[in-house]
């Protein structure tokens, strides 16, 4: 028990200081697992990585857990999780309730969240792009992919244009990204037929949870459903998890797109896993279950299918890291991304919400914030907060 309780209080700190996004919480974790804790060494954590970034779902978060799991079994891979997942949680699902109790939705400080979030994913995909679609063809795909979901933007759509991309860039062997590289082979003790268990878990949920959506008419069924799928489809984690959750939740009537921008806005101000906004999602929701209980709801279907995937390949994992067809066809699944991240980022980012030219301005400013002068994402939410309520006087 001792040692679970290190690992969840070692996550915790990191939960309170991991700002910067997946991949400064990769830093983070390798400065705090490999060089302070010595819990495990350079080849082992690089192979959790690349094991992450071919997985569904937060691969930061995803990497904490299998560190958990590999330092205390099961229940420490649960309290890793819980650590680095708490403090961001609490903030989204605080400032939730503080939108309904304080009528914020109208606010100056809204469009400043709004405007916050629009520099936000326009650095984020800035820099995305350049790493995911370093080649015409990836290129390419990234396109088509953001013409097709501007005309066609239903879940279903999206599934099938990374399906796409991830057979194009199969069939075209695209080389991988990705700098890790394993190089020698590890032996994990995790029992296999929990492993088969999982991944049968995994699609039975994924499949019969729309069905009894259908026959059963519970909007706790809905609300799980719709964050279990986002976690199960999401590739490439971060912003990414923006299009599916915008189409699950807004489309579905749950929350406005004001209040969706402003809390994805919020999220880019604060340390840990950007997954957490699903707390602040279902504490907003205008359906039951909300508050508390629609936030915890939200967030254990968001995660719940990464816990399944790394108990399922964890046992197997070095045949995936090692296998090239798979890399090509994450590499165009990646760029396909991109294209997703650019529909999105139009619609309902742009148009929504840089409406005027003082808004535009605005914008102009915290994005230069963030790209040319590199200053921290809270900093620059913060003062676009500031900025809308000054607009807005």
């Amino acid at each position: 028990m001792r040692r679970t309780l290190n690992i969840f209080f070692v996550a915790l700190k990191l939960g309170f200081i991991s700002f910067g996004g997946p991949v400064a919480h990769l830093g983070y974790f390798r400065e705090t697992y490999v060089q302070n804790l010595e819990w495990l060494d350079d080849t082992t954590f690089a192979k959790l990585v690349a094991l992450c970034q071919i997985l569904p779902g937060p691969a930061s978060s995803q990497v904490g857990m299998a560190i958990g799991a590999l330092r205390g079994g099961v229940w420490g891979g649960l309290f890793s999780w819980a650590g680095f997942t708490l403090p961001s949680a609490v903030v989204l699902i605080f400032f939730g309730f503080a939108i309904d109790s304080f009528n914020l939705q109208d606010s100056g400080w809204m469009v400043g969240l709004k405007i916050a979030a629009a520099a936000v994913v326009a650095n984020a995909l800035w820099g995305m792009s350049r790493s995911l679609t370093p080649d015409r063809a990836r290129i390419t795909i990234a396109i088509i992919a953001a013409i097709l979901l501007l005309y066609e933007r239903t879940i279903i759509t999206q599934i099938l244009i990374l399906v796409a991309g991830a057979v194009i860039g199969w069939r075209l062997k695209l080389s991988p990204i990705s700098n890790f590289k394993p190089t020698q082979n590890l032996h994990w003790k995790l029992n296999k037929i929990i492993a088969i268990s999982s991944i049968v878990i995994f699609f039975l949920l994924l499949i019969l949870l729309p069905i009894l959506r259908e026959f059963y008419t519970s909007q706790y069924t809905s609300l799980f459903d719709s964050f279990y799928r986002t976690g199960s489809l999401v590739f490439g984690g971060g912003h990414v998890v923006l299009p599916l959750l915008e189409s699950e939740v807004v489309s579905s009537g749950w929350l406005s797109k004001d209040e969706f921008i402003a809390g994805y806005g919020v999220a880019q101000a604060i340390p840990g896993p950007l997954f957490t906004f699903a707390a602040y999602i279902g504490t907003v929701a205008n359906i039951e279950p909300n508050g508390l209980s629609g936030a915890l709801i939200a967030l254990s279907a968001i995660y719940l299918p990464s816990f399944l995937l790394l108990a399922a390949v964890l046992p197997f994992w070095q045949q995936f890291t090692m296998n090239h067809k798979l890399e090509a066809a994450y590499a165009g699944m990646n760029a396909a991304v991109i294209g997703l991240l650019v529909a999105a980022f139009y619609n309902p980012i742009w148009t929504h919400t840089i409406t005027t030219a003082s808004y535009f301005s605005l914008w102009l400013i915290a994005t230069t914030l963030l790209m040319v002068w590199k200053t921290p994402p809270w900093i620059v939410v913060l003062l676009s907060a500031v900025g809308g309520y000054v607009l807005e006087l």
